[in-house]
């Protein structure tokens, strides 16, 4: 891996070069330092095919850039995803016969495939959003949950832990 050096101007002002060690400052060691910690963190942290991508790349900016361009895709394919998962969360609706902890799971999914992408939906919207695809037979709960509960402060846990509750009374009867 080349490692890139703090650089330094010369020929007045119209040409940058790499200094010496010797020429090296406090806040150019430092920064190499942390360059150095950085590379081999990101290093450690990725198995042989990532490395052959990366192996070439001089700065810690451009290991990172080539790895996201890797595991996301270029901004176009990012955002086709985006739009892809969007339009998931959109549709979504809970099936026929599908269990509140069966709901949960794909729905957390979807959550948490937009959140590594950079969409992050606030939790009352996906508690309403949660709240609005459960089948008319549950109309009398969830009027009880909008009524009862702040859905401000109401997490997704104590969400479905409380419709968890209530489908399991309702398969008791």
């Amino acid at each position: 891996m080349v490692h890139l050096s703090p650089m330094k101007v010369v020929e007045e002002g119209t040409k940058t070069v790499p200094k010496t060690r010797k020429e090296y400052n406090g806040a150019d060691r430092k920064a190499v330092e942390k360059n150095f910690k950085a590379k081999k963190i990101l290093v450690c942290g990725i198995g042989p095919d990532e490395y052959n991508r990366i192996s070439a790349c001089e700065s810690t900016k451009k290991i990172w850039k080539a790895l996201q361009t890797a595991h996301e895709g270029t901004t176009q394919v990012k955002q086709s995803k985006i739009d892809m998962l969007t339009t998931e969360y959109e549709l979504f609706k809970m099936k026929e016969d599908e269990s509140i902890q069966e709901i949960h799971t794909r729905f957390t999914f979807i959550i948490n495939d937009l959140h590594s992408l950079g969409e992050i939906i606030p939790t009352n919207k996906l508690i309403r959003k949660i709240l609005s695809v459960l089948p008319g037979s549950w109309e009398s709960k969830v009027n009880d949950i909008t009524e009862a509960k702040d859905l401000q402060k109401l997490t997704i846990d104590e969400l479905i832990g409380n419709l968890k509750t209530y489908e399991m009374k309702r398969e008791g009867s």
